[in-house]
């Protein structure tokens, strides 16, 4: 646990499950400082992980009934689609890694594809099954892409915290995570479908997963408060951000750039390891902070010598970089090359590639996230939503 985390939170009990009946959250309680609901949410992770999972991977779970559709759709020629919006939309691309992975253990076709959910209601519904991911199940992209597919007649599947909610409804199957994010910046909401597709992909591809072992890999990740610190007090007076990741650690990129525009309010743009290198470095000067990603198994020695690359070219401009990587390619990375600092994600040799490096930086990239809205003086919980003008901005979405 966190040390700063209010002793009145703990991190081993039950997180409350979705309202009954449902309704969309309300804003958080505005507290005065930290430890803020997010920094909550970080401690209380690992243990959630180890309920959830052992709920999912029993034979008769709606994780294995959901296997069962997505073996049936891509042995039939079909394609699946896993959409959601936001951090959701991340969980979906890293899920569509995870089950792709599995799926070519199984010797089936990896025929998953993440679509940002309002594309999807747009696009030709030609899934063989269309699978959402929304936190709370009231998102309204997602659940215009729920509407698309049932249309044309499409199957439809929903990971979501309860089977209450309007999205939930609009699905033929829903896997319910059962403890919902008290945060408006998601942590526990982001983890919830990684952990999901986790389970799925077990009961696809029969390898199994040992629950206790994926809550230790999380709470290795979350007690580096040191080292992010350390990062934060480096990237706090920014002009802006650049976070950078390849393979399975573009989906955790893109998490961890919403999470600091959402908690630190810093502008924060995400780049591929190998685009960044053709044209974005001239925008970049001494205030431009970067944090990259490097945790991916798969293609490691390639992609290791090219994030070295990166490094070094942000070393001769300027740059303040910071890195989370992988505990194998940590000592063959110069420690001159991330002045602020680093964080480790643990290797996890008995996961999948994708599975290890997306499980594996959760808790880091949150950690950062967290401890740079502390040292920005901003507060993670509330979207800014405490603002008139932000939250009338967000009526005119929602």
């Amino acid at each position: 646990m966190d040390p700063a985390a209010s002793p009145r939170f703990d991190p081993e009990s039950v997180l409350p499950g979705p309202p009954d009946p449902w309704h969309g959250s309300t804003m958080p309680p505005v507290r005065t400082g930290p430890p803020w609901a997010m920094t909550e949410m970080i401690a209380a992770e690992p243990a959630f992980a180890e309920r959830l999972l052992g709920r999912l991977v029993e034979p008769g779970s709606r994780a294995a009934g959901l296997a069962r559709s997505i073996r049936a759709c891509v042995g039939s020629g079909r394609a699946v689609w896993l959409v959601g919006c936001g951090t959701s939309e991340h969980g979906a691309q890293g899920g569509a890694l995870i089950l792709a992975h599995a799926l070519r253990q199984a010797g089936l076709p990896p025929a998953v594809r993440a679509v940002q959910a309002f594309e999807a209601s747009l696009e030709p519904q030609d899934a063989g099954l269309l699978v959402a991911i929304s936190h709370e199940g009231g998102t309204w992209a997602t659940n215009r892409a729920l509407q698309a597919a049932r249309d044309a007649g499409t199957p439809t599947a929903l990971i979501s915290v309860g089977a209450g909610s309007p999205g939930a409804a609009l699905a033929d199957l829903v896997v319910t995570t059962e403890e919902q994010d008290q945060s408006w910046c998601h942590t526990v909401g982001y983890l919830s479908p990684l952990l999901a597709a986790a389970a799925v992909a077990q009961h696809l591809a029969g390898v199994p997963m040992d629950p206790v072992a994926i809550r230790a890999l999380l709470a290795a990740g979350s007690r580096q408060t040191a080292a992010a610190e350390s990062i934060a007090s480096g990237l706090a007076t920014s002009a802006r951000l650049l976070v950078v990741g390849s393979g399975a650690d573009r989906p955790a990129a893109r998490e961890l750039g919403l999470k600091v525009e959402e908690a630190s309010y810093l502008p924060t743009a995400v780049r591929d390891l190998e685009t960044i290198l053709h044209g974005h470095l001239p925008a970049t000067d001494a205030s431009t902070g970067l944090v990259l990603l490097l945790a991916d198994q798969d293609g490691r020695a390639e992609r290791t010598a090219r994030a070295r690359g990166v490094l070094a070219a942000c070393r001769a401009i300027g740059l303040s970089a910071a890195a989370i990587l992988a505990e194998a390619v940590s000592s063959v990375v110069p420690q001159e090359l991330t002045p602020l600092g680093r964080l480790i994600a643990p290797d996890a040799p008995g996961l999948a590639a994708p599975m290890a490096a997306l499980l594996g930086t959760v808790t880091p990239l949150q950690l950062v996230t967290e401890r740079l809205a502390r040292a920005r003086g901003t507060d993670p919980d509330t979207l800014r939503r405490t603002e008139a003008r932000y939250r009338e901005a967000g009526a005119q979405v929602e």
